[in-house]
């Protein structure tokens, strides 16, 4: 049942997604291919933190200049906190409203990857900070960081809210995923530009290709709702992310301490937000250009290097084989 469905006059009968499910129990038979799908593009690429090899990254660390030490250790502050926040949405909102088994697979699949994405940044603060002191405050960065918190209540804010449809919170959970870690992606990216720290960049490109994910995930979600919000309420939804972001970006933690450039991160920020707006169904707000070339071809490069560098991990490809038109060899030259 959907509390903020109801107080809103409006029915969650009248929503597919959100109805009474007396078969939610089951999968098969599949419903919502498009949507099992997904799911199964998630298992695809599930890794775990103890793939990521850190041991070269501490060498490169102490050479960084202490303005780049400081972005990147309070990036990575931020970072732990956040996927912690999504999960807690995902577990006290989504799964219990969603009423169809495909999506609450997705959802569990999410939460289990969002975990490895916690245990992840927590492991690369726990490598670089080496003082208890410090560790403990960028782990506590929605106490002891303003910039952080602001950030996260807004995503709070989202999970607390009772007025608000589904359909509101699904867009504003997008834009957590696809904006408010639009930039700090970019910004480690920059850094893999430079040949710095592969543990960090590594691990960056495996979260950023799962974040995608989720983002294409609610993106397929709100096409399924019967009562969307105006696109007026998506774009102020999506517009006050994007001033969030860019504020943390360029005033609290600003990308010039690593020697990046403040006004191509806006507009990159902004282009980030257009592109979420069109696979939601809209119109762009900005209609920026993208200012970052090596940021053109993350998404394919993510999936070709994951599977380069993992092997060992081959029995993986089976997971999607299936999936795909049901096509599926026995003798490819492992």
């Amino acid at each position: 049942s959907s509390p903020s469905a109801a107080e809103n006059g409006l029915d969650p009968d009248e929503e597919p997604l959100l109805r009474k499910n007396p078969r939610r129990f089951v999968i098969f038979p599949i419903q919502y291919p498009d949507i099992w799908k997904m799911y199964k593009q998630a298992q695809a690429s599930f890794w775990t933190a103890e793939e990521v090899d850190l041991s070269k990254d501490l060498p490169h660390w102490n050479k960084l200049k202490a303005d780049e030490k400081y972005f990147i250790s309070h990036i990575l502050a931020f970072f732990a906190a956040s996927d912690g926040i999504v999960n807690e949405n995902l577990v006290a909102r989504f799964s219990q409203e969603v009423q169809i088994p495909e999506a609450r697979c997705f959802y569990g699949f999410q939460i289990l990857i969002e975990n490895v994405h916690s245990e992840m940044y927590s492991l690369l603060i726990d490598t670089y900070i080496k003082d208890p002191e410090k560790r403990d405050f960028l782990f506590n960065a929605i106490e002891t960081m303003p910039c952080v918190k602001k950030k996260a209540d807004w995503a709070l804010k989202w999970i607390e809210d009772r007025e608000s449809t589904f359909g509101e919170r699904v867009v504003a959970f997008a834009a957590v995923e696809g904006i408010f870690f639009s930039g700090s992606f970019a910004a480690i990216f920059w850094l893999k530009k430079r040949g710095l720290m592969p543990g960090l960049t590594f691990s960056n490109e495996l979260i950023s290709r799962d974040e995608g994910l989720h983002c294409d995930f609610a993106c397929l979600m709100f096409h399924y709702l019967v009562n969307r919000p105006s696109e007026e309420r998506v774009h102020e939804i999506i517009v006050n992310a994007v001033e969030i972001e860019q504020e943390f970006l360029t005033e609290a933690l600003p990308v010039g301490l690593i020697g990046m450039n403040c006004t191509l991160m806006k507009q990159y920020i902004e282009f980030v937000a257009d592109r979420l707006l069109m696979e939601l169904g809209f119109s762009k707000v900005f209609h920026a250009e993208n200012p970052f070339d090596f940021m053109e071809n993350i998404s394919l490069e993510g999936k070709t290097n994951f599977f380069e560098k993992r092997v060992s991990e081959y029995q993986r490809f089976a997971v999607m084989a299936e999936t795909m038109d049901n096509v599926f060899t026995l003798d490819a030259d492992f």
